[in-house]
Parts: structure tokens; C-alpha cells; sequence
């Protein structure tokens, strides 16, 4: 994203048009076909654009003086990523099992692994969302592959949209078999009720219902025991990359996102320091807000990382810098104003219309830096990076060609 969003930049001032007017008038549409073959179905990627520009006052700022040596400037960058998951083995699929007891209780055993992003909650709220229950109810089992289901594993921006399908295919079926006895215990068809706040109840006669404890608690005794569980399995409509073409629609829904940065340049010292970043970003839709603000500004904090202070040296095999002192991640304190934009543009595929966004915040982050760095000091610097000494090494190199 660095190497593409600069020369979009670079193109852009080549041809004299705005930096936002190019990135719109090239941007992806719903339901194209890209040349690498990757179909797309939501795509958001007009308004993620838009809202970024508008809300770190695209035109309004610039690359003027502050104080003394001290320059301003403001870039923007935008992504395409993987949301629903990526094809790289021969299935990209996930197991789910839901399972009710008599007092209502659900279970949710996913082949997911929660590794701080979150899902166990978003795939409960899908859980819940689909049994009409309380999140409370449901209880999540990810963490014990001795009985959990298989999973492909925990990448590609594919937990929600994927493990999430999965669930909800499964707790479907529960709500299939639940269904079906509150039919005889309420006097009408299944497909004429509904379920929700632990009610079911006729859908067109609301004050006709009957209680989902009742309801589970008589499945489970009318047959000895029985735990109502169903099993779901989802695997993307999707195709390995083509080995001879390099093309192939590896994803089952993509993701986009745009982000912009404004920035101050020391001119003595070459510091970049980032004053703002607004991180718009299509997520189809946010089943968990709250998660999904956490995750653009976790994905922000690394892509400042990226483009600032981390670096690995190599020298003849041997890590230079092995530890934290040496390589450098940003902390609470080197982090700027980062303003979250929820696009929702409701996925035909994904669980509720949602999109995966796992790492779709990192990526534009370095390149919307970058870009604002070159619109403060007029120098493009093409490698990560953006250190005091080297931006520093450009304004020098700079000057004195200028001479």
C-alpha cells in the first residue's frame, strides 16, 4: 500500500489534479470485476474517501509555516483488503456447534481462536442476535482443539465474516428445531413465529407467545435428556490465485478504506510529528462498533509504527536490534488525535451484512504519512522509515542542490 498509495500521489501532481478528485475518479465500484479478477460486491470505498477528506479539512490546510522551522502538511491514502477472509489453502472454511440446555443456556464451540481482536463477542452477538436471547445467555468455547471444530486458522481479516457464517448457520438450525416444537405448543406454522427478548411469539399477533425457557426445557424432557445442538460449517465461494494468470477471486467480500494524516515537519531536526489522523474504513456491517473502533485504531497505532520507528537491522545474519529499546514501537504517548468513520455498505454475503477489518487499518496508514510529509516539505522520500535523520538527509540533500 506504501509503494502503490505514493505513486498514486506522484500521479496524481504529475497529471495537476486534487490527490482525493484522482483517488475518486479511479476508485472501485459495487459489483465490478477487477483486472486480477477479484469480484467485488459492497464496496465503500467513494464514501471512505470522501468522509476522510471532509473530516481533516481537505483544502483547508496545507503545507504552511507553524512557527519558525516548523512546516504543516496533510496526505491521504486508501486500501483495498481481504474481508472476507483469503483463499490460500484448498478450504478457507470454519466449524461451528450451538448448543441449548434445558435452562436456556447457549453454548457456542466455534473453530475460531480469540487472539485479543474480539470475536468472542461479535460471534456471540450473532449467536444471540439469531436466537433472540440475551448476549449474556451465550457462553463461547474457542480454545480447546480436542473438541472445538476445525478452522483454517485466525488470518486474513476472515473471523467475523467467516467463523461468524458459521455460527449463524449453526444457531440457524437450532432455531429451525425450536421452532418446530413451539409451533405445537403455540398452535401455528414455524414460519409464522418469531424470536426475540426470550419470547416467540406470532409475528403479525405479538400478544400470542410463549416463552423460550418453556419452549427448550419441553425439547429437552420430551426427549430424555436430549441437548438441542446443531452443527454449521461455512467455506467462502472463493478460488485459489491461478498459478499461471496470477488472478483469482480470492475473497469472499472485500474491504476498503481511507485514510488521511496531518502532520508537522522540524526542519532543523527532520521529527515528524502527526498531529491528526481520520481513519474512515467499509466494514459492511458493524455488528460490534465498539470492537471495530478498537480494531482501526490498533491497525493506526502499528501503521505509525511502520511508518516512524520500526525498523529491523540485519547485518550478517544477526538481528542489530533484538529488543524494544532498540526497535522502537509507538506507545500512548507518540499517538495523535485518531478520528474512527464507520462506512456501512451491508455485504450480500457476510453475517448480517458484515466485513472482516483485521488489518485493513494498518495499511494506509504509512502511506497517508508519507504523502503528508511530501506536501510539508515538497521531498518524496521513498523508503520506511520516516526518520529524523532521514528526512533530515532530504532537506539537506535538497538545499543544497537548490544552491
Amino acid at each position: 500500500t506504501f509503494f502503490v498509495e505514493s505513486s498514486m500521489e506522484h500521479l496524481a501532481r504529475e497529471l495537476g489534479m486534487d490527490s482525493v478528485e484522482f483517488r475518486l475518479k479511479n476508485a472501485n465500484q459495487p459489483n465490478e470485476e477487477t483486472p486480477q479478477g477479484l469480484k467485488i460486491t459492497s464496496c465503500g470505498m467513494r464514501e471512505c474517501l470522501i468522509e476522510a477528506a471532509e473530516r481533516i479539512g481537505w483544502g483547508a490546510k496545507g503545507n504552511k509555516a507553524t512557527a519558525g522551522n516548523v512546516r504543516r502538511g496533510i496526505g491521504i491514502a486508501a486500501t483495498l483488503n481481504v474481508g472476507g477472509g483469503a483463499r490460500i489453502y484448498r478450504s478457507d472454511g470454519c466449524g461451528a456447534t450451538v448448543k441449548v440446555d434445558d435452562f436456556g443456556r447457549v453454548i457456542l464451540v466455534t473453530g475460531s481462536t480469540e487472539i485479543g481482536q474480539g470475536s468472542e463477542t461479535t460471534l456471540a452477538q450473532i449467536v444471540a442476535e439469531v436466537l433472540g436471547v440475551r448476549l449474556e445467555d451465550v457462553s463461547v468455547l474457542n480454545n480447546d482443539t480436542s473438541v472445538k471444530p476445525w478452522d483454517v486458522g485466525t488470518h486474513a481479516s476472515r473471523t467475523t465474516f467467516i467463523a461468524g457464517k458459521a455460527a449463524w448457520i449453526a444457531a440457524q438450525k437450532v432455531k429451525e428445531q425450536i421452532l418446530a416444537q413451539a409451533a405445537e405448543m403455540i398452535g401455528a406454522p414455524a414460519d409464522a413465529l418469531e424470536m426475540r427478548d426470550r419470547l416467540i411469539r406470532i409475528k403479525n399477533d405479538p400478544s400470542k407467545s410463549i416463552s423460550y425457557d418453556r419452549v427448550v426445557r419441553s425439547m429437552h424432557y420430551r426427549e430424555g435428556g436430549i441437548v438441542v445442538s446443531a452443527d454449521g460449517w461455512y467455506d467462502p465461494p472463493t478460488q485459489l490465485v491461478n498459478k499461471d494468470t496470477w488472478k483469482g477471486n480470492i475473497s469472499a467480500a472485500y474491504g476498503f478504506g481511507a485514510q488521511a494524516a496531518e502532520v508537522q515537519v522540524d526542519l532543523e531536526t527532520g521529527k515528524v510529528r502527526v498531529i491528526k489522523i481520520v481513519a474512515a474504513h467499509d466494514v459492511g456491517h458493524a455488528i460490534n462498533p465498539m470492537a471495530v473502533e478498537g480494531q482501526i485504531e490498533g491497525g493506526v497505532t502499528m501503521g505509525m509504527g511502520y511508518a516512524l520507528t520500526e525498523e529491523l537491522q540485519v547485518k550478517d545474519g544477526r538481528v542489530l536490534n533484538p529488543t524494544l529499546l532498540d526497535y522502537r514501537v509507538p506507545t500512548a504517548l507518540d499517538m495523535p488525535e485518531i478520528e474512527t468513520v464507520i462506512v456501512e455498505t451491508e455485504d450480500p454475503e457476510g453475517p448480517f451484512g458484515a466485513k472482516g477489518v483485521g488489518e485493513q487499518p494498518t495499511n494506509p496508514t504509512a502511506a497517508a504519512i508519507a504523502n503528508a510529509v511530501y506536501d510539508a516539505i515538497g521531498i518524496r522520500l521513498t523508503s520506511l522509515p520516516l526518520t529524523g535523520e532521514k528526512v533530515l538527509r532530504a532537506i539537506k540533500d535538497k538545499e543544497s542542490m537548490n544552491k
